[in-house]
């Protein structure tokens, strides 16, 4: 069931107008498949296509993503642009993904809409009858890349963490729970993050998935607390396989979310900038290995923590040092 709490409209200066610059060049290695689902009111189904269309517009114009390989499947197609928000389309799509993608691929996968949780299994709402969490799993689970990155963007969010969880899977939820079934916002503030130019935290000039769930995190707690409201969805980030998600990198959680990217690089900038891509490929172990670390604090003697902390940091600093240096 769909919440009865109001909706109330989106600020349309949050979405990203398509870029006029000229797009970048078109990565064949990324898939996106968007499925914005059953709307059930009139407001919600307006609101819902303009993020999909915000969506897409983002990823194929400034994230270099080919217009042939983001597909669409919306509640009430007009053209052969998209296909039916309908459980046979949705396998349909998968399983033409299944023929299509390689190992090296990357598929970014965005669910839009409302999702329920009965006390025992997680859904999607589809036009017609439901595919539930366990279904994407097998779906997901039956492609030949490992690569995944799962946006469930609905309500009720939070029961697709353990069911999708695997190796290699980034999966991202706008609530922690199935209880928080209110229409969420956090798609709003997702597309945003795609818009901003301050969403890289760490400013080596590219969009990681975590930096983007960062600032959209951020982004929807402040609605909330600027509209003096208590906030009925608090976002999940789960990619380590454990099926538990956290509500930033920690835990294990963030490491490949860290390294896996929204945007990509030409073949030419990426020979240019070997040794800095090397360089910051070490900063990304290095921060993995201190967050690994501060999660068995309790579990170590406190001078040996101490000891393999130090060391740690000594050798991130010298590779920020190293990585500045490069970037003057």
């Amino acid at each position: 069931m769909f919440s009865s709490v109001a909706f109330s409209q989106t600020n349309q200066n949050a979405l990203p107008s398509p870029p006029t610059a000229s797009r970048p060049a078109v990565d064949r290695n990324k898939y996106a498949v968007i499925i914005s689902g059953a709307s059930g009111e009139a407001g919600y189904a307006k609101q819902f296509a303009q993020w999909t269309l915000a969506l897409r517009a983002a990823l194929v114009g400034r994230f270099g993503f080919a217009e042939d390989r983001v597909q669409l499947l919306i509640e009430k197609p007009t053209d052969s642009t998209a296909a039916p928000a309908k459980a046979e389309e949705v396998k349909r799509v998968f399983g033409s993904l299944r023929t299509e993608l390689k190992s090296g691929n990357v598929l970014f996968v965005f669910l839009i809409g409302h999702g329920a949780f009965d006390g025992k299994e997680a859904k999607f709402n589809l036009v017609g009858p439901d595919l539930s969490a366990g279904d994407y799993h097998s779906l997901l689970s039956s492609l030949p890349t490992r690569s995944v990155v799962v946006f469930d963007m609905t309500s009720a969010s939070g029961e697709f963490v353990k069911p999708l969880a695997a190796t290699g899977r980034i999966i991202i939820t706008a609530t922690r729970s199935g209880q928080e079934q209110n229409a969420t916002r956090f798609t709003e503030f997702l597309i945003a993050a795609l818009g901003a130019t301050d969403a890289d935290s760490d400013q080596d000039g590219r969009i990681s998935v975590l930096e983007t769930f960062t600032y959209a995190n951020r982004l929807t707690a402040n609605f909330y607390t600027r509209a003096g409201r208590l906030a009925t969805e608090h976002a999940l980030l789960e990619d380590n396989g454990d099926g538990v998600g956290h509500q930033k990198a920690e835990g294990g959680d963030g490491l490949l979310a860290r390294a896996t990217y929204i945007d990509s690089r030409s073949q030419e900038e990426a020979a240019a900038n070997v040794a800095i891509a090397r360089l910051r490929s070490e900063r990304t172990r290095l921060e993995g290995e201190i967050a690994q670390l501060i999660a068995r604090k309790k579990d170590l003697p406190e001078p040996e923590y101490e000891t393999a902390l130090e060391k740690l940091f000594i050798e991130l600093a010298k590779t920020n040092r190293a990585l500045k240096q490069g970037a003057l």
